[in-house]
């Protein structure tokens, strides 16, 4: 008997939208001899496995299964270990994240609380018998040494002896060593909180102090025997965590780094390679303004090497700062308009090509740019110890790459609208030399975009219509995320799968990317400045009104939208804002009142609200309850840290109060992920059905 094909839904779910068996998290030996990557066994699959490619030959070995580590045992997963992959919405199980020598020889990974070393030639792992639980294990540059955080204290492990220490820490619960705090964590990508020395003899450690910030309590109503669990979120417009440096000698030393944290609190980056000082980033406040600082790691002292202002926010590119092999420092300025790449204080990338991250910086710097924005290609910049800097385009097919590196090796990731998922190709003197296997699954439905630039501002959309139907006037679904940092229309099919979905039951599916989305240039980044309501949702109303006078099979008088998260902000904005345009609305994890979410992004785009409470107030949904005139269905994972809960039960207390109906779905258990196969799956169904009775779709 043929075996039942499984739908969509279903599928998007149980694959974790279709990521388990794709290879990722590469990192490529210093000599450039293997790679190591993660990977489960199959698409369906969410125990993620430890990889290495050997260069030469080609050939990919299995390093580790964490089953055959378990032996069967519960795998307890710490809960700062929980806290991070949060924060990175880390969705697969198993060995999802690791570490590994710059030789590529030894790698660290932390896996139920143990700390295992994989022999990445020999493919053998073993455990070391440090004190648990581990979070965030690295082997020190010479391969004999881990360090991990363990009860918010720094230790280190001989390898071969197993001798284990506590290098740094204290007795105070709201203090921790070697951890990223919230906004660090969330906002700043900065994931990680302690960083080697080149020599392998000294740590940098960032130290947190909680001690002044609120405290929210996070419960699950589902489960009233479990006690909340205290989150120490810095809203905007409170005070931070206090965030310092020390570097610890291993020989029992250690230097407090100095520089002036009342007027830079945020520690950006930290980057400490072979041949360079310790250098770090630090942003003000309000992030007007940058500083690169280079640190003497036995004195403390700190030396501004760089400083950059801007009227309105300073991005902080992936990367940066960074340092060639010939002592250059590697760094951004925003010029004519876009992110640019500065080598010494010298700009070497050309107008138009807007700078997203730095790859790798050694011998040449390699990087991500976008000249169209819904394109992201690696690009190199390579010069003589010293010389003029010659840049060569690595990628030229329109899709999204990226790339990781070391030595002559370079690793590329394509992904395009020809193919179900990215395909990763490994290049050795920009020669390919291998190919890495892909198990993820390939999808039940294949979108069919057709890419837009609507209207004056040329807003870049993508259009999708149901499969297989002819003529017909079809209602419109807009499905955008509309806000800063995050894309939804670029050329990598993967990116529209759900989209195509949506329009198969029925609907024209309009995505389109408005002002304050990234890769359009700085100025139109900033048009969201001290406002995010007006400009997204004016391009949002703009951008259907093009494609509709474009396409006639679009009908203006039926139109829904919904989104997560800012998307969530933005669908809920518009069925309250702009009743005369949209009809209905599903918000999943929406921002409703920016007076609750966290200081670094919030602040960045809308001041502090003690001093520009008029931002906030144009930008809350909370005095627009009274405007509701249309079906809007509210969806929040009650467990989510990031989004609180309470901004969906304050706008459905307010709508209310002004006595407009509404539907309110709460997730028990549920985080601002959905990973929850079942879960997922029912939200995709609950949210067709709840739209197409909102536009009379079925009694039509």
């Amino acid at each position: 008997m043929a075996e039942a094909r499984i739908s969509f839904p279903r599928q998007f779910a149980r694959t974790r939208r279709f990521t388990l068996g794709k290879p990722r998290s590469f990192a490529v030996a210093r000599n450039g001899s293997r790679v190591a990557f993660l990977r489960s066994k199959a698409g369906d699959d969410p125990v993620t496995c430890l990889w290495a490619l050997d260069v030469e030959t080609g050939f990919e070995r299995l390093v580790c299964d964490p089953r055959e580590i378990a032996g069967g045992a519960p795998v307890d997963v710490p809960p700062e270990e929980r806290a991070r992959r949060e924060r990175v919405r880390e969705s697969a199980d198993g060995i999802v994240a690791y570490a590994i020598d710059p030789e590529g020889k030894v790698a660290a990974l932390g896996f139920g609380g143990r700390l295992f070393v994989a022999d990445m030639v020999a493919g053998r792992v073993d455990p070391v018998p440090a004190a648990g639980p581990v979070v965030d294990p690295r082997p020190d540059p010479t391969g004999r040494r881990v360090a991990y955080v363990r009860d918010r204290s720094v230790h280190v492990v001989d390898i071969a002896s197993g001798l284990d220490r506590l290098v740094v820490g204290e007795d105070d619960p709201a203090v921790s060593w070697g951890l990223a705090e919230f906004v660090a964590a969330e906002e700043m990508g900065r994931t990680r909180g302690f960083w080697w020395s080149p020599g392998g003899e000294r740590v940098a450690v960032a130290r947190v102090d909680t001690t002044p910030v609120q405290r929210w309590h996070i419960a699950d109503p589902a489960e009233p025997s479990r006690g909340a669990t205290p989150v120490a979120y810095p809203v905007a417009g409170t005070p931070n965590a206090q965030v310092s440096l020390s570097v610890v000698d291993l020989a029992g030393g250690r230097a407090d780094v100095d520089w002036d944290r009342e007027a830079f609190p945020y520690l950006a980056r930290v980057v400490w390679t072979p041949g360079r000082p310790l250098t770090l980033l630090v942003q003000s406040r309000d992030q007007r303004v940058t500083r690169v600082l280079m640190c003497d790691p036995v004195s403390g002292r700190a030396e501004t090497l760089r400083e950059d202002r801007d009227d309105a926010w300073l991005e902080l590119v992936d990367g940066l700062p960074a340092w060639l092999d010939d002592g250059r420092l590697v760094f951004t300025v925003d010029r004519d308009g876009v992110h640019r790449l500065v080598v010494d204080g010298r700009v070497i990338t050309p107008p138009g090509l807007h700078l997203r991250g730095v790859v790798r910086a050694a011998r040449d710097v390699l990087f991500t740019a976008s000249q169209e924005p819904t394109e992201v290609h690696v690009w190199r910049g390579s010069a003589e110890p010293g010389g003029e800097i010659e840049l060569t385009p690595l990628t030229e097919r329109p899709g999204v790459h990226g790339a990781a590196a070391g030595g002559d090796v370079v690793v590329l990731t394509s992904a395009s609208m020809e193919e179900d998922a990215a395909i990763t190709t490994v290049l050795k003197d920009d020669r390919e030399v291998a190919t890495i296997r892909s198990f993820a699954e390939r999808p039940a439905l294949t979108p069919s975009v057709t890419f837009l630039s609507l209207g004056r501002r040329e807003l870049r959309s993508a259009l999708l219509l149901p499969t297989g139907r002819e003529g017909g006037s079809w209602p419109v679904l807009l499905d955008p995320y509309g806000g800063p940092s995050a894309q939804r229309v670029v050329k990598a099919r993967a990116a529209f799968l759900q989209s195509q979905w949506f329009a198969d039951q029925g609907f024209a599916v309009l995505v389109t990317d408005g002002r304050g989305t990234p890769a359009r240039g700085t100025g139109w980044e900033r048009s969201i400045h001290r406002d995010f309501a007006t400009a997204p949702l004016q391009d949002q109303v703009d951008a259907l009104h093009a494609a509709a006078e474009r396409d006639d099979r679009l009908d203006p008088s039926r139109v829904a939208i919904r989104g997560w998260s800012f998307g969530g902000y933005l669908a809920a904005l518009a069925v309250l804002r702009r009743p005369d345009v949209f009809h209905a609305a599903v918000a999943g994890a929406p921002v409703t009142d920016w007076r609750l979410y966290d200081t670094h992004y919030t602040e960045r785009y809308l001041g502090d609200p003690n001093e520009n409470p008029d931002a906030y107030l144009r930008s809350s949904l909370l005095e627009d309850a009274a405007a509701l005139r249309r079906p809007l269905m509210l969806i929040h994972g009650l467990a989510d840290d990031n989004v609180v809960v309470a901004h969906t039960l304050r706008l459905s207390r307010a709508l209310l109060e002004a006595g407009r109906p509404h539907t309110v779905l709460p997730l028990s258990g549920v985080t601002h992920m959905t990973p929850q196969e079942a879960v997922a799956e029912n939200l995709l169904l609950l949210q067709v059905a709840f739209l197409r009775d909102a536009l009379g779709m079925d009694r039509a």
